[in-house]
């Protein structure tokens, strides 16, 4: 018994109650707009105007809901008073900001499809649908439980002047004992709490199923948590290349340092300079993915490109390292995501090759034709890399990261030992050279 009582004594059964009655109140506003065919028409029966005017008010009550404005209002209201986790409807998507405006990704992620003005098929209709129900089920039960409240509030009143019952639609209570009265004054209360616990469990029923997402917006929020994961995983990217190039980079130019700071200030004061530039890089690199993970709008993007191929490779020589580049074709018109790509995968390339290449020159080759673009990493591979692929990157993020970034972009990868002493890195990217 005690848990058929629950819901009465919930404050949200009332809140839900009060979210029905003032939609019925808010559709008053429309009934005398209603009326106008009724008295329109006067020679009418009276039974014939009176369903005329409840045709005509169903019908401008679900034209008002249509408006994508009054669902918004509909599922805020609904989320405050029902208590019903509902979702903001999907807005429409923006269109990626064009290379070189803006914080474009280097690699190619699924967009959102944008939600309709007008929801198809049957799903413009939920949320009329919705109001309709809104409307009917806040009279039905503003009418009933205020009866019934009313009622248990008069009674002891009428008692008390003399014997009294209640009458209603011809039925009657009678109670002569003063027990049984009161009996009578709590049925009414008890019925008119249950009448509001019943309109506020059917709205929180209908809630999800009308106001809750369409078919066409379930699609919409699939598609953005996958653009949202896919966003993930190119900063993820984006911060184990950058930050472990750099921490790589410096870590060998401040031992270059260290070993020729008396003999040869200048080399080491060159490679104190290298560490500066590259720590300054990394950390742009690092407040623009803190900023995205922070939600909050980065100033401009850390867009690295083929442009900045000769500082990397600059930085390895302050490194001590000796880069042998070899770049062909027209390398101007490699743009937008395929150049940012492309100089990751070198730098990451570049990076591995620095930790376990052991010594000697590092071979670099870029080549682009018309269809598409060649990358090489070739250097001397280090005793943990003539065991085979598998201990190439010692973080185990390094070289499936370069596959996974390359298979977005529908290239080829090849890395593994070339011949007895070399390691090899070979990427192919099938994609157009032009902006």
């Amino acid at each position: 018994m005690i848990r058929g009582i629950r819901p009465l004594l919930r404050g949200s059964t009332y809140s839900g109650m009060l979210f029905a009655c003032c939609g019925a109140l808010a559709s008053l506003l429309l009934l005398p707009f209603a009326m106008l065919p009724a008295l329109a028409w006067p020679s009418a029966p009276y039974g014939v105007q009176a369903v005329l005017t409840l045709l005509v008010w169903a019908a401008l009550i679900g034209v008002v809901g249509l408006a994508r404005t009054m669902r918004r209002v509909l599922i805020a209201s609904a989320r405050r008073l029902l208590r019903v986790p509902l979702p903001d409807p999907v807005a429409a998507r923006q269109p990626a900001s064009s290379p070189g405006t803006g914080p474009t990704p280097p690699v190619p992620a699924p967009a959102a499809a944008p939600t309709p003005a007008v929801l198809p098929g049957v799903d413009r209709w939920r949320t009329p649908l919705w109001l309709l129900l809104h409307v009917a089920l806040g009279w039905t039960g503003a009418l009933v439980s205020g009866v019934l409240f009313l009622a248990g509030l008069t009674l002891p009143v009428g008692w008390l002047r003399a014997e009294a019952g209640l009458s209603l639609f011809g039925w009657s209570v009678r109670a002569e004992v003063g027990w049984q009265r009161w009996a009578v004054v709590l049925a009414c209360v008890l019925l008119a709490a249950a009448g509001c616990a019943v309109v506020t469990s059917a709205l929180r029923w209908l809630a999800p199923r009308l106001l809750g997402p369409s078919s066409a917006e379930r699609l919409a929020l699939a598609a953005e948590r996958e653009l949202r994961l896919a966003e993930r995983n190119r900063l993820a990217h984006e911060l184990h290349d950058s930050i472990g190039h750099t921490l790589t980079a410096t870590t060998i130019q401040a031992a270059v340092a260290g070993e020729v700071l008396s003999a040869d200030p200048v080399a080491a004061r060159a490679a104190l300079r290298s560490i500066e530039e590259s720590a300054r890089a990394a950390l742009e690199d690092l407040d623009y993915v803190l900023g995205v993970l922070r939600e909050q709008e980065a100033e401009t993007a850390p867009t690295r490109t083929l442009a900045d191929l000769p500082e990397l490779l600059d930085r390895l020589r302050h490194a001590g390292a000796v880069v042998e580049p070899e770049l062909s074709g027209d390398l101007a018109q490699v743009q937008g995501t395929l150049s940012r790509a492309a100089y990751r995968i070198l730098q990451e390339g570049l990076t591995n090759a620095l930790r376990h290449g052991a010594g000697g020159p590092i071979e670099v080759r870029v080549a682009a034709a018309p269809d598409g673009l060649e990358l090489s990493v070739v250097n001397r591979a280090g005793a943990e890399n003539r065991t085979g692929p598998g201990a190439f990157p010692t973080s185990g993020h390094g070289l499936p990261g370069l596959a996974e970034r390359v298979r977005l972009l529908h290239g080829e990868i090849e890395a593994g030992p070339d011949g007895p002493r070399h390691w090899r890195l070979v990427v192919r990217l099938p994609v157009r050279l032009s902006a």
